[in-house]
């Protein structure tokens, strides 16, 4: 049988997904697995997102780097010798994010924004609580995308797919976990 690309990338972030429920796998591990496979197969972003794969496809390529540079900028920080070069990390981690973020308003856009839910979650982590924000494609298996971006959240209220207060998140084992 012939994968497309999409069914690829995706098996793969599935099966990385349950060896990282069932405990094989860390956080940390989950995320440079997902690095390491886009960085094997050479995987791009799509510029243009006209179906629901492309956008999906785009939201985990921008989300794992923009957690991979975090996590090596995090690991550099306690090393003054290597200051620049965890600010130099964390600089791409945002990046990173802000391409996510455009490429997550592309895809609702293009969902037009039906059978969506978003709203804040609750985080063990106080630093995010009222700042993380869940987006639920209802439509879709495995869509939960997140964000703290303030002209996304304002987009989705504006589309009155926005629920004000606090929900567990729907992968609440995985966001309440440091990497």
């Amino acid at each position: 049988m012939n994968e497309t690309m999409f069914e690829k990338f995706f098996n793969h972030r599935d099966y990385l997904i349950v060896q990282y429920k069932e405990g094989n796998i860390t956080k940390s591990e989950y995320v440079q697995y997902n690095v390491d496979y886009i960085n094997k197969n050479k995987i791009k972003p799509f510029d243009i997102i006209d179906i629901y794969e492309k956008g999906m496809y785009n939201y985990q390529y921008y989300n794992m780097m923009a957690k991979y540079y975090f996590m090596q900028g995090k690991m550099l920080m306690n090393n003054e010798d290597d200051e620049k070069y965890s600010k130099s990390f964390i600089e791409e981690g945002h990046y990173y994010y802000r391409l996510k973020d455009k490429s997550t308003l592309n895809l609702l856009k293009l969902l037009k924004f039906k059978n969506v839910e978003a709203y804040y979650i609750k985080l063990n982590s106080k630093n995010l609580m009222g700042k993380l924000y869940e987006i639920y494609l209802k439509d879709y298996d495995k869509a939960i995308l997140h964000s703290q971006n303030f002209r996304l959240l304002d987009t989705l209220k504006r589309n009155k797919v926005f629920i004000e207060g606090y929900r567990k998140s729907v992968i609440d084992d995985y966001v309440n976990v440091k990497y």
